[in-house]
Protein backbone atom coordinates (compact mmCIF):
# COMPACT_ATOMS: atom_id res chain seq x y z
CA UNK A 1 0.00 0.00 0.00
CA UNK A 2 0.95 3.49 -0.15
CA UNK A 3 2.56 4.78 3.03
CA UNK A 4 3.93 8.42 4.10
CA UNK A 5 6.07 6.48 6.34
CA UNK A 6 7.77 4.65 3.14
CA UNK A 7 11.24 6.47 2.28
CA UNK A 8 9.76 6.18 -1.26
CA UNK A 9 8.00 9.58 -2.86
CA UNK A 10 4.39 8.81 -2.89
CA UNK A 11 4.04 9.11 -6.73
CA UNK A 12 6.98 6.53 -7.12
CA UNK A 13 4.84 4.49 -4.67
CA UNK A 14 1.44 4.69 -6.59
CA UNK A 15 3.80 3.45 -9.84
CA UNK A 16 5.19 0.84 -8.00
CA UNK A 17 1.55 -0.42 -7.05
CA UNK A 18 0.36 -0.50 -10.95
CA UNK A 19 3.10 -2.36 -11.49
CA UNK A 20 2.10 -4.67 -9.02
CA UNK A 21 -1.67 -4.83 -10.30
CA UNK A 22 -0.13 -5.62 -13.47
CA UNK A 23 1.86 -8.73 -12.38
CA UNK A 24 -0.58 -10.06 -9.95
CA UNK A 25 -3.11 -10.42 -13.12
CA UNK A 26 -5.56 -7.56 -11.26
CA UNK A 27 -4.95 -5.13 -14.33
CA UNK A 28 -5.19 -6.70 -18.08
CA UNK A 29 -3.82 -4.16 -21.04
CA UNK A 30 -6.03 -2.64 -22.43
CA UNK A 31 -7.98 -1.84 -19.40
CA UNK A 32 -8.99 1.33 -18.20
CA UNK A 33 -7.02 2.73 -15.07
CA UNK A 34 -8.64 4.40 -12.46
CA UNK A 35 -9.72 8.07 -13.21
CA UNK A 36 -7.23 10.30 -11.13
CA UNK A 37 -9.84 11.32 -8.45
CA UNK A 38 -11.10 8.32 -7.90
CA UNK A 39 -6.89 6.59 -7.50
CA UNK A 40 -6.68 9.86 -5.25
CA UNK A 41 -9.57 8.85 -2.85
CA UNK A 42 -8.88 5.34 -2.69
CA UNK A 43 -4.67 6.17 -1.67
CA UNK A 44 -5.81 9.23 0.22
CA UNK A 45 -3.18 11.21 -1.49
CA UNK A 46 -3.47 14.04 -4.13
CA UNK A 47 -4.63 14.21 -7.58
CA UNK A 48 -1.14 16.10 -8.52
CA UNK A 49 0.57 12.82 -6.93
CA UNK A 50 -1.53 10.58 -8.95
CA UNK A 51 -1.13 12.63 -12.13
CA UNK A 52 2.80 12.39 -11.88
CA UNK A 53 2.64 8.43 -11.64
CA UNK A 54 0.37 8.07 -14.40
CA UNK A 55 2.27 10.54 -16.41
CA UNK A 56 6.09 8.48 -15.17
CA UNK A 57 4.29 5.28 -16.15
CA UNK A 58 3.10 6.48 -19.48
CA UNK A 59 6.88 8.06 -20.20
CA UNK A 60 8.07 4.44 -19.92
CA UNK A 61 5.38 3.16 -21.85
CA UNK A 62 3.74 0.74 -19.40
CA UNK A 63 0.24 3.31 -19.87
CA UNK A 64 -1.19 5.54 -22.25
CA UNK A 65 -3.24 8.36 -22.06
CA UNK A 66 -6.29 8.59 -24.72
CA UNK A 67 -8.02 11.97 -25.30
CA UNK A 68 -11.08 12.41 -23.25
CA UNK A 69 -10.82 8.74 -21.90
CA UNK A 70 -8.39 8.49 -18.97
CA UNK A 71 -5.29 6.23 -19.14
CA UNK A 72 -5.43 2.42 -20.21
CA UNK A 73 -2.52 -0.10 -19.71
CA UNK A 74 -0.27 -1.02 -22.17
CA UNK A 75 1.14 -4.56 -23.14
CA UNK A 76 4.88 -4.67 -22.69
CA UNK A 77 6.43 -5.55 -25.97
CA UNK A 78 10.15 -5.77 -26.66
CA UNK A 79 11.20 -3.60 -29.96
CA UNK A 80 13.31 -7.18 -30.87
CA UNK A 81 10.33 -9.15 -30.89
CA UNK A 82 8.86 -6.80 -33.79
CA UNK A 83 8.94 -8.52 -37.60
CA UNK A 84 12.39 -7.89 -39.13
CA UNK A 85 12.73 -5.59 -42.51
CA UNK A 86 12.09 -7.56 -45.42
CA UNK A 87 14.35 -7.68 -48.51
CA UNK A 88 13.93 -5.22 -51.81
CA UNK A 89 12.31 -7.81 -54.92
CA UNK A 90 14.51 -7.55 -57.38
CA UNK A 91 11.60 -8.19 -60.03
CA UNK A 92 8.40 -7.53 -60.83
CA UNK A 93 6.20 -10.72 -60.50
CA UNK A 94 3.07 -11.48 -62.25
CA UNK A 95 0.54 -12.46 -59.52
CA UNK A 96 -1.52 -15.87 -58.89
CA UNK A 97 -3.60 -16.16 -55.60
CA UNK A 98 -7.20 -16.19 -56.34
CA UNK A 99 -7.01 -19.86 -55.34
CA UNK A 100 -5.69 -19.60 -52.10
CA UNK A 101 -7.73 -15.96 -51.55
CA UNK A 102 -11.17 -17.94 -52.19
CA UNK A 103 -10.20 -20.26 -49.71
CA UNK A 104 -9.66 -17.77 -46.68
CA UNK A 105 -12.93 -16.24 -48.03
CA UNK A 106 -14.68 -19.60 -47.46
CA UNK A 107 -13.31 -19.50 -44.22
CA UNK A 108 -14.44 -16.25 -42.75
CA UNK A 109 -18.23 -16.83 -43.78
CA UNK A 110 -18.35 -20.73 -41.95
CA UNK A 111 -20.77 -20.60 -39.37
CA UNK A 112 -19.73 -20.66 -35.65
CA UNK A 113 -16.18 -20.07 -36.34
CA UNK A 114 -13.86 -17.54 -34.40
CA UNK A 115 -13.73 -14.72 -37.44
CA UNK A 116 -9.39 -13.33 -36.51
CA UNK A 117 -9.91 -14.39 -40.52
CA UNK A 118 -11.45 -10.78 -41.53
CA UNK A 119 -10.61 -7.08 -40.69
CA UNK A 120 -13.88 -5.83 -39.89
CA UNK A 121 -13.45 -3.43 -37.58
CA UNK A 122 -16.90 -1.99 -36.96
CA UNK A 123 -17.51 -5.24 -35.56
CA UNK A 124 -16.06 -3.90 -32.50
CA UNK A 125 -18.13 -1.07 -32.19
CA UNK A 126 -22.16 -2.00 -34.41
CA UNK A 127 -23.52 0.68 -35.62
CA UNK A 128 -26.11 -1.27 -36.78
CA UNK A 129 -29.42 0.13 -34.44
CA UNK A 130 -28.11 3.89 -35.36
CA UNK A 131 -28.16 3.40 -39.00
CA UNK A 132 -31.70 1.47 -38.56
CA UNK A 133 -32.93 4.44 -36.78
CA UNK A 134 -30.84 6.76 -39.64
CA UNK A 135 -32.54 4.74 -42.43
CA UNK A 136 -36.34 4.65 -41.27
CA UNK A 137 -35.96 8.26 -40.76
CA UNK A 138 -34.57 8.73 -44.50
CA UNK A 139 -37.13 6.53 -45.93
CA UNK A 140 -40.02 8.41 -44.36
CA UNK A 141 -38.69 11.80 -45.89
CA UNK A 142 -37.67 10.78 -49.17
CA UNK A 143 -40.67 8.20 -49.76
CA UNK A 144 -40.18 5.96 -53.12
CA UNK A 145 -37.27 8.40 -54.26
CA UNK A 146 -34.81 6.84 -51.87
CA UNK A 147 -34.85 3.50 -53.31
CA UNK A 148 -34.14 4.87 -57.36
CA UNK A 149 -31.30 5.16 -58.96
CA UNK A 150 -28.78 7.43 -57.78
CA UNK A 151 -26.76 9.75 -59.95
CA UNK A 152 -23.53 7.93 -61.53
CA UNK A 153 -20.91 9.94 -59.53
CA UNK A 154 -22.51 9.90 -55.97
CA UNK A 155 -25.36 11.36 -53.69
CA UNK A 156 -24.46 15.25 -54.10
CA UNK A 157 -25.05 16.19 -50.40
CA UNK A 158 -22.52 13.30 -49.32
CA UNK A 159 -20.10 14.35 -51.82
CA UNK A 160 -20.51 17.81 -50.26
CA UNK A 161 -19.94 16.49 -46.85
CA UNK A 162 -16.75 14.70 -47.85
CA UNK A 163 -15.08 17.59 -49.62
CA UNK A 164 -15.81 19.71 -46.56
CA UNK A 165 -14.49 16.99 -44.54
CA UNK A 166 -10.86 16.98 -46.55
CA UNK A 167 -11.08 20.91 -46.28
CA UNK A 168 -10.02 20.21 -42.53
CA UNK A 169 -6.45 19.15 -44.23
CA UNK A 170 -6.30 22.09 -46.16
CA UNK A 171 -7.24 19.52 -49.11
CA UNK A 172 -9.64 21.60 -51.90
CA UNK A 173 -11.39 19.09 -53.69
CA UNK A 174 -13.41 19.79 -56.82
CA UNK A 175 -16.93 18.03 -56.91
CA UNK A 176 -16.26 16.57 -60.29
CA UNK A 177 -13.01 14.93 -58.59
CA UNK A 178 -14.90 12.86 -56.44
CA UNK A 179 -16.69 9.67 -57.39
CA UNK A 180 -18.89 7.70 -55.11
CA UNK A 181 -18.11 4.08 -55.43
CA UNK A 182 -19.27 0.79 -54.33
CA UNK A 183 -16.35 0.21 -51.59
CA UNK A 184 -13.40 1.08 -51.62
CA UNK A 185 -12.35 -1.73 -53.91
CA UNK A 186 -13.87 -0.25 -56.47
CA UNK A 187 -12.02 3.04 -56.18
CA UNK A 188 -8.79 0.83 -56.27
CA UNK A 189 -9.97 -0.79 -59.52
CA UNK A 190 -10.70 2.66 -60.86
CA UNK A 191 -7.89 3.93 -60.42
CA UNK A 192 -5.97 1.21 -61.65
CA UNK A 193 -7.25 1.24 -64.75
CA UNK A 194 -6.79 5.37 -65.04
CA UNK A 195 -3.24 4.86 -64.42
CA UNK A 196 -2.45 1.59 -65.88
CA UNK A 197 -2.54 -0.78 -68.81
CA UNK A 198 -1.90 -4.45 -68.85
CA UNK A 199 1.76 -5.13 -68.21
CA UNK A 200 2.51 -2.11 -66.43
CA UNK A 201 4.90 -2.51 -63.90
CA UNK A 202 3.06 -1.31 -60.01
CA UNK A 203 4.93 -0.99 -57.12
CA UNK A 204 3.05 -2.31 -53.27
CA UNK A 205 3.94 -2.50 -50.76
CA UNK A 206 5.58 -5.84 -48.73
CA UNK A 207 3.58 -7.30 -47.19
CA UNK A 208 0.41 -5.39 -48.75
CA UNK A 209 -3.71 -6.22 -48.52
CA UNK A 210 -4.19 -9.36 -50.45
CA UNK A 211 -7.18 -7.83 -52.63
CA UNK A 212 -4.68 -5.10 -54.21
CA UNK A 213 -2.86 -8.15 -55.03
CA UNK A 214 -6.13 -9.65 -56.77
CA UNK A 215 -6.93 -6.70 -58.35
CA UNK A 216 -3.43 -6.29 -59.78
CA UNK A 217 -3.97 -9.76 -61.39
CA UNK A 218 -6.98 -9.53 -62.55
CA UNK A 219 -5.98 -6.36 -64.45
CA UNK A 220 -2.61 -7.86 -65.93
CA UNK A 221 -0.40 -5.98 -64.16
CA UNK A 222 3.21 -6.63 -62.64
CA UNK A 223 4.05 -6.12 -58.97
CA UNK A 224 7.03 -5.47 -57.55
CA UNK A 225 7.24 -5.31 -53.44
CA UNK A 226 8.53 -2.25 -51.77
CA UNK A 227 9.82 -3.50 -47.73
CA UNK A 228 7.89 -1.98 -45.24
CA UNK A 229 9.01 -0.55 -41.97
CA UNK A 230 6.81 -2.16 -39.22
CA UNK A 231 6.64 1.53 -37.65
CA UNK A 232 6.27 4.09 -40.33
CA UNK A 233 5.66 3.03 -43.71
CA UNK A 234 7.79 1.90 -46.55
CA UNK A 235 11.48 2.48 -46.77
CA UNK A 236 11.77 5.33 -49.39
CA UNK A 237 15.27 4.65 -49.94
CA UNK A 238 14.31 0.89 -51.12
CA UNK A 239 11.31 2.55 -53.11
CA UNK A 240 14.11 5.06 -54.63
CA UNK A 241 16.15 2.32 -55.59
CA UNK A 242 13.10 0.25 -57.45
CA UNK A 243 12.36 3.35 -59.04
CA UNK A 244 16.05 3.60 -60.66
CA UNK A 245 15.59 0.19 -61.63
CA UNK A 246 12.56 -0.41 -63.08
CA UNK A 247 9.47 1.43 -65.45
CA UNK A 248 7.45 2.19 -62.24
CA UNK A 249 4.06 3.50 -63.91
CA UNK A 250 1.82 3.74 -60.65
CA UNK A 251 2.19 2.67 -56.53
CA UNK A 252 -0.29 1.81 -54.58
CA UNK A 253 0.45 2.57 -50.70
CA UNK A 254 -1.87 2.67 -47.23
CA UNK A 255 0.23 5.93 -46.16
CA UNK A 256 -1.96 6.00 -43.34
CA UNK A 257 -2.09 2.91 -41.83
CA UNK A 258 -1.19 -0.25 -43.32
CA UNK A 259 -2.78 -3.56 -43.55
CA UNK A 260 -1.96 -5.89 -42.46
CA UNK A 261 1.51 -4.34 -40.01
CA UNK A 262 -0.43 -1.29 -38.96
CA UNK A 263 2.01 1.27 -39.55
CA UNK A 264 1.70 4.58 -39.47
CA UNK A 265 3.78 6.99 -41.71
CA UNK A 266 4.60 10.31 -40.20
CA UNK A 267 3.13 13.21 -42.31
CA UNK A 268 6.66 14.39 -43.03
CA UNK A 269 7.60 11.01 -44.94
CA UNK A 270 4.39 10.95 -46.79
CA UNK A 271 5.31 14.42 -48.20
CA UNK A 272 8.87 13.27 -49.38
CA UNK A 273 7.20 10.15 -51.04
CA UNK A 274 4.99 12.33 -52.61
CA UNK A 275 7.73 14.58 -54.09
CA UNK A 276 9.87 11.76 -54.48
CA UNK A 277 7.00 9.92 -57.23
CA UNK A 278 6.11 13.36 -59.04
CA UNK A 279 9.86 14.42 -59.84
CA UNK A 280 9.41 10.83 -61.46
CA UNK A 281 5.80 10.90 -62.73
CA UNK A 282 4.63 8.27 -60.90
CA UNK A 283 1.31 8.13 -60.00
CA UNK A 284 0.77 7.48 -56.48
CA UNK A 285 -2.91 5.52 -55.17
CA UNK A 286 -3.24 5.72 -51.94
CA UNK A 287 -5.28 3.39 -50.16
CA UNK A 288 -6.83 5.54 -47.34
CA UNK A 289 -9.79 3.32 -45.64
CA UNK A 290 -8.36 2.95 -42.22
CA UNK A 291 -6.95 7.01 -41.94
CA UNK A 292 -9.56 7.15 -39.25
CA UNK A 293 -8.76 4.33 -37.22
CA UNK A 294 -5.73 6.11 -36.36
CA UNK A 295 -4.66 5.57 -31.58
CA UNK A 296 -2.48 8.51 -32.19
CA UNK A 297 -3.83 12.43 -31.31
CA UNK A 298 -3.66 13.63 -34.87
CA UNK A 299 -4.91 11.80 -37.84
CA UNK A 300 -2.43 11.21 -40.86
CA UNK A 301 -2.87 13.87 -43.61
CA UNK A 302 -3.85 12.23 -46.59
CA UNK A 303 -1.29 12.38 -49.50
CA UNK A 304 -3.48 14.76 -51.89
CA UNK A 305 -2.24 17.60 -49.53
CA UNK A 306 1.17 17.49 -50.69
CA UNK A 307 0.85 16.72 -54.76
CA UNK A 308 1.38 19.49 -56.78
CA UNK A 309 0.86 17.76 -60.24
CA UNK A 310 -2.09 16.33 -59.73
CA UNK A 311 -0.38 12.59 -59.49
CA UNK A 312 -1.98 11.21 -56.33
CA UNK A 313 -5.16 9.60 -56.44
CA UNK A 314 -7.08 8.68 -52.86
CA UNK A 315 -9.36 6.00 -52.29
CA UNK A 316 -11.41 5.33 -49.02
CA UNK A 317 -14.79 4.41 -47.93
CA UNK A 318 -16.95 3.42 -45.00
CA UNK A 319 -16.15 0.02 -44.96
CA UNK A 320 -14.26 0.12 -42.07
CA UNK A 321 -15.82 3.35 -39.77
CA UNK A 322 -19.78 2.76 -40.53
CA UNK A 323 -21.25 -0.44 -42.56
CA UNK A 324 -19.33 -2.97 -44.38
CA UNK A 325 -21.87 -4.19 -46.29
CA UNK A 326 -23.47 -0.68 -47.01
CA UNK A 327 -20.22 -0.66 -49.61
CA UNK A 328 -19.88 3.22 -49.73
CA UNK A 329 -16.58 4.42 -50.57
CA UNK A 330 -15.17 7.08 -53.00
CA UNK A 331 -12.28 8.08 -55.48
CA UNK A 332 -10.28 11.62 -55.89
CA UNK A 333 -9.34 11.48 -58.77
CA UNK A 334 -7.17 14.54 -59.44
CA UNK A 335 -6.05 15.07 -63.02
CA UNK A 336 -7.80 11.72 -63.94
CA UNK A 337 -11.25 12.39 -62.83
CA UNK A 338 -12.91 12.65 -66.22
CA UNK A 339 -11.55 8.94 -66.93
CA UNK A 340 -13.00 7.97 -63.10
CA UNK A 341 -16.37 9.09 -64.27
CA UNK A 342 -16.82 7.02 -67.06
CA UNK A 343 -15.07 3.90 -65.45
CA UNK A 344 -17.14 4.34 -63.34
CA UNK A 345 -20.29 4.39 -65.07
CA UNK A 346 -18.85 1.86 -67.23
CA UNK A 347 -18.57 -0.93 -64.13
CA UNK A 348 -21.82 -0.31 -61.90
CA UNK A 349 -23.51 2.84 -63.11
CA UNK A 350 -23.89 3.65 -59.25
CA UNK A 351 -23.30 3.36 -55.91
CA UNK A 352 -27.01 2.19 -54.01
CA UNK A 353 -28.82 5.94 -53.28
CA UNK A 354 -30.56 4.62 -49.96
CA UNK A 355 -27.22 3.79 -48.54
CA UNK A 356 -25.34 7.20 -49.42
CA UNK A 357 -28.73 8.91 -48.14
CA UNK A 358 -28.28 7.57 -44.66
CA UNK A 359 -24.81 8.01 -44.38
CA UNK A 360 -25.14 10.81 -45.02
CA UNK A 361 -27.58 11.92 -42.64
CA UNK A 362 -25.85 9.75 -40.11
CA UNK A 363 -22.63 12.26 -40.41
CA UNK A 364 -24.90 15.12 -40.07
CA UNK A 365 -26.29 14.04 -36.98
CA UNK A 366 -23.01 13.71 -35.42
CA UNK A 367 -23.45 10.13 -34.73
CA UNK A 368 -20.55 9.08 -36.80
CA UNK A 369 -17.80 10.69 -35.55
CA UNK A 370 -18.95 9.89 -31.95
CA UNK A 371 -18.77 6.29 -33.01
CA UNK A 372 -15.53 6.41 -34.13
CA UNK A 373 -14.09 7.76 -31.21
CA UNK A 374 -15.56 4.64 -29.55
CA UNK A 375 -14.13 2.82 -31.64
CA UNK A 376 -11.26 3.89 -31.68
CA UNK A 377 -10.76 3.50 -27.70
CA UNK A 378 -12.33 0.07 -28.23
CA UNK A 379 -9.82 -1.23 -31.34
CA UNK A 380 -7.14 0.26 -28.89
CA UNK A 381 -8.43 -1.37 -25.94
CA UNK A 382 -8.38 -4.67 -27.93
CA UNK A 383 -4.82 -4.56 -29.70
CA UNK A 384 -3.51 -4.22 -26.04
CA UNK A 385 -5.42 -7.73 -25.01
CA UNK A 386 -4.59 -9.28 -28.25
CA UNK A 387 -0.79 -8.88 -27.98
CA UNK A 388 -0.53 -9.64 -24.60
CA UNK A 389 -2.42 -12.95 -25.23
CA UNK A 390 0.03 -14.32 -28.43
CA UNK A 391 3.12 -13.31 -25.76
CA UNK A 392 1.64 -15.49 -23.09
CA UNK A 393 0.98 -17.91 -25.64
CA UNK A 394 2.72 -18.21 -28.46
CA UNK A 395 6.46 -19.72 -28.94
CA UNK A 396 8.79 -17.63 -28.01
CA UNK A 397 10.26 -17.19 -31.44
CA UNK A 398 7.26 -15.49 -32.40
CA UNK A 399 7.30 -11.63 -34.14
CA UNK A 400 4.37 -9.40 -33.34
CA UNK A 401 3.45 -6.41 -34.79
CA UNK A 402 2.86 -3.06 -32.96
CA UNK A 403 -0.11 -1.59 -34.90
CA UNK A 404 -0.70 2.15 -34.53
CA UNK A 405 -4.39 1.90 -36.02
CA UNK A 406 -6.67 -0.29 -37.38
CA UNK A 407 -8.07 -3.86 -36.49
CA UNK A 408 -4.86 -6.35 -37.52
CA UNK A 409 -1.91 -7.30 -35.66
CA UNK A 410 0.87 -9.07 -37.75
CA UNK A 411 2.63 -12.57 -36.25
CA UNK A 412 5.43 -13.68 -37.79
CA UNK A 413 6.74 -17.46 -36.33
CA UNK A 414 10.01 -17.61 -37.91
CA UNK A 415 10.95 -20.04 -41.20
CA UNK A 416 10.50 -23.33 -39.16
CA UNK A 417 6.85 -22.66 -39.42
CA UNK A 418 4.10 -23.20 -42.25
CA UNK A 419 0.94 -20.51 -41.64
CA UNK A 420 -1.19 -21.92 -45.13
CA UNK A 421 -0.69 -25.07 -42.96
CA UNK A 422 -2.02 -23.21 -39.39
CA UNK A 423 -4.68 -22.01 -41.76
CA UNK A 424 -6.38 -25.55 -42.30
CA UNK A 425 -5.44 -26.67 -38.99
CA UNK A 426 -6.92 -23.46 -36.98
CA UNK A 427 -10.09 -23.98 -39.64
CA UNK A 428 -10.76 -27.30 -38.38
CA UNK A 429 -10.49 -25.86 -34.75
CA UNK A 430 -13.08 -23.51 -35.56
CA UNK A 431 -10.88 -20.39 -35.82
CA UNK A 432 -10.01 -18.53 -39.10
CA UNK A 433 -7.12 -17.04 -39.42
CA UNK A 434 -5.10 -15.45 -42.80
CA UNK A 435 -2.08 -16.81 -43.78
CA UNK A 436 0.96 -14.63 -44.71
CA UNK A 437 1.47 -15.98 -47.89
CA UNK A 438 -1.31 -13.72 -49.21
CA UNK A 439 -0.18 -10.64 -48.57
CA UNK A 440 2.86 -11.25 -50.76
CA UNK A 441 2.92 -11.25 -54.66
CA UNK A 442 6.03 -12.85 -54.83
CA UNK A 443 5.45 -15.69 -52.33
CA UNK A 444 6.74 -14.42 -48.92
CA UNK A 445 5.25 -14.36 -45.73
CA UNK A 446 4.38 -18.13 -45.35
CA UNK A 447 5.58 -18.45 -41.69
CA UNK A 448 3.57 -15.16 -41.23
CA UNK A 449 -0.26 -14.93 -40.11
CA UNK A 450 -2.29 -11.68 -39.69
CA UNK A 451 -5.20 -12.01 -36.89
CA UNK A 452 -8.07 -9.15 -36.65
CA UNK A 453 -9.23 -7.95 -32.85
CA UNK A 454 -11.75 -6.06 -34.34
CA UNK A 455 -14.50 -7.92 -32.59
CA UNK A 456 -16.30 -7.36 -29.69
CA UNK A 457 -13.98 -8.85 -26.63
CA UNK A 458 -14.72 -12.11 -24.88
CA UNK A 459 -12.91 -15.09 -22.65
CA UNK A 460 -14.02 -17.22 -25.96
CA UNK A 461 -11.21 -14.74 -28.05
CA UNK A 462 -8.96 -15.16 -25.63
CA UNK A 463 -9.50 -19.18 -25.30
CA UNK A 464 -9.10 -19.29 -29.38
CA UNK A 465 -6.00 -17.37 -29.23
CA UNK A 466 -4.67 -20.21 -26.32
CA UNK A 467 -5.88 -23.04 -28.69
CA UNK A 468 -4.29 -21.55 -31.96
CA UNK A 469 -0.90 -21.02 -30.07
CA UNK A 470 -1.26 -24.88 -29.35
CA UNK A 471 -2.13 -25.85 -33.18
CA UNK A 472 1.42 -23.67 -34.16
CA UNK A 473 3.32 -26.73 -32.61
CA UNK A 474 1.46 -28.72 -35.38
CA UNK A 475 2.54 -26.45 -38.14
CA UNK A 476 6.07 -26.97 -38.40
CA UNK A 477 7.46 -27.76 -41.74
Amino acid sequence: MVSRSNSEFLYQQVMQLIRDLTIQGSLQPGEKLPSLRKMANKLAVSIPTIKQAYQTLEGQGLIEAREKSGYFLKSTQLKQSRPKRVRLSREPVLVNKQALIEQVYGAIHQANVVPFGIANPVAAAPTDKALARTMRRVMTLAGASAINYGPMDGFAPLKKQLIHRYLDFGIGVDNDELVITNGAQEALAIALKCATKPGDIIAIESPCYFGIIELIESLGLKALEIPLCPEQGIWLEDLQHALDQHAIKACVFSTSLNNPVGSFMPDNKRQQLVALLESRQVVLIEDDVYGDLHYSAKRATPAQAYSTKGLVISCASFSKTAAPSYRVGWIIAGKFAEQARRYKRALSCAAPLINQWTLYEFIASGEYDRNIRLLRQRLSSNKERMIWCLQQYMPSCARISDPQGGCVVWVDLGSQYDTVKLFHLALEAGISITPGLLFSAANKYRSCFRLSYGLPWSEQLERAIKTLAELVVLAKK
